[in-house]
């Protein structure tokens, strides 16, 4: 089990990891911060690029906040760190 900060930026032109963000990972998301549009549209893209289920990405803080904690079941921290940042 990965517990990771992540930095969301929503309103971007594309969806994509942009890399290191103060020991957070930064991502980029087409998705506004709306009714929370961004936090699944984030689950959404971290399964995509983990190639895991969704329902394995929980968010456990920062719901209405660009920094946020996710845990990933199934994968280790540097596992997730090794396929999103390269």
């Amino acid at each position: 089990m990965a517990t990771l900060g992540f930095h969301v930026v929503p309103n971007a032109k594309i969806d994509s990891v942009v890399g290191e963000y103060g020991g957070a990972i930064k991502i980029k998301l087409r998705a506004p911060a709306v009714d929370g549009k961004a936090n699944a549209a984030l689950r959404s893209f971290l399964s995509k690029e983990l190639k895991i289920a969704e329902r394995q990405i929980v968010l456990e803080r920062g719901h209405k906040s660009r920094d946020k904690i996710i845990r990933i079941d199934g994968l280790s921290d540097e596992a997730v760190r090794r396929c999103l940042c390269g």
